[in-house]
């Protein structure tokens, strides 16, 4: 054990952990393995758990891959019924690669504050939204020119303000199917949200959560950027290979 996870340290793929697997060895590679310092595990989470080196957490890779593809054949479906997905991920490891996904796939995102009462106050939400969307096209179509200087700099603040709460969540519609969230623990009023109104969550999450909380849990490295891209671009992967489907049954 002591001789796999000092190789895992060095960045060298141990073929007793990958067993010679191509696809484990691309997942140790973007550093899905590591988790947090044995201190910080949630209890539930040890059944993930394949050993530890230095008190850090190291996963099984071989449990990871299929929580993964169990998550990838849930958001296949959802792919197929063309449903809506909402990606969520404020931490500055997580926010470019969310945002990326999200807007390749046309969904709706947040990468920056989640604003309170997204899920749960909705309707005042999209009053919000359609307000914000009113100043910004009068903005675009000179009608602020009518207002003092005065007024137009107040009013090109408040738009700024509100392009920070809701750029990513313009479309977000109540036919919500799924959240994508990178770790439950650091989205927790998004997490407390999506549990109220009883929307599936799938999570990427270190040793630190909770995997019994989330409907579709993916334990792995939830911090390192290569390990969220990884994960992120299989299941926006899945999601496309199930709007195809529909595309074609369509045709």
């Amino acid at each position: 054990m002591s001789e796999i996870l000092n190789e895992a340290e060095k960045n060298e793929v141990p073929a007793e952990l990958t067993h010679g697997d191509k696809e484990l060895e691309e997942m140790f590679m973007a550093g899905l393995q590591f988790g947090y310092y044995r201190r910080n595990r949630q209890p539930k989470m040890a059944e993930y758990i394949y050993g530890i080196k230095n008190n850090i957490e190291i996963f099984d890779l071989e449990k990871t891959r299929e929580a993964l593809r169990t998550a990838q054949s849930f958001l296949k479906k959802v792919g197929e019924g063309k449903k809506n997905v909402l990606w969520v991920g404020t931490k500055p490891s997580a926010r470019g690669f969310i945002e990326k996904v999200a807007m390749a796939l046309g969904h709706s995102y947040v990468s920056g504050r989640w604003v309170g009462g997204s899920l749960t106050n909705s309707k005042i939400i999209r009053d919000r939204i359609k307000y914000f969307e009113d100043l910004k096209k009068k903005k675009e179509t000179g009608d602020l020119e009518k207002y003092t200087k005065k007024e137009r700099l107040k009013l090109n603040r408040e738009i700024k303000a509100l392009d920070e709460k809701f750029s990513g969540i313009e479309n977000l519609r109540n036919d919500l199917e799924v959240i994508v969230m990178v770790d439950p623990k650091e989205e927790k009023t998004a997490f407390s949200e999506a549990r109220r109104v009883s929307v599936p969550i799938v999570a990427i999450l270190s040793s630190d959560n909770d995997p019994t909380s989330v409907a579709y849990p993916i334990p792995a490295n939830d911090s390192a950027p290569s390990s969220i891209s990884y994960i992120l671009e299989k299941l926006a992967d899945a999601y496309r290979e199930g709007a195809d489907i529909a595309n074609q049954k369509n045709v």
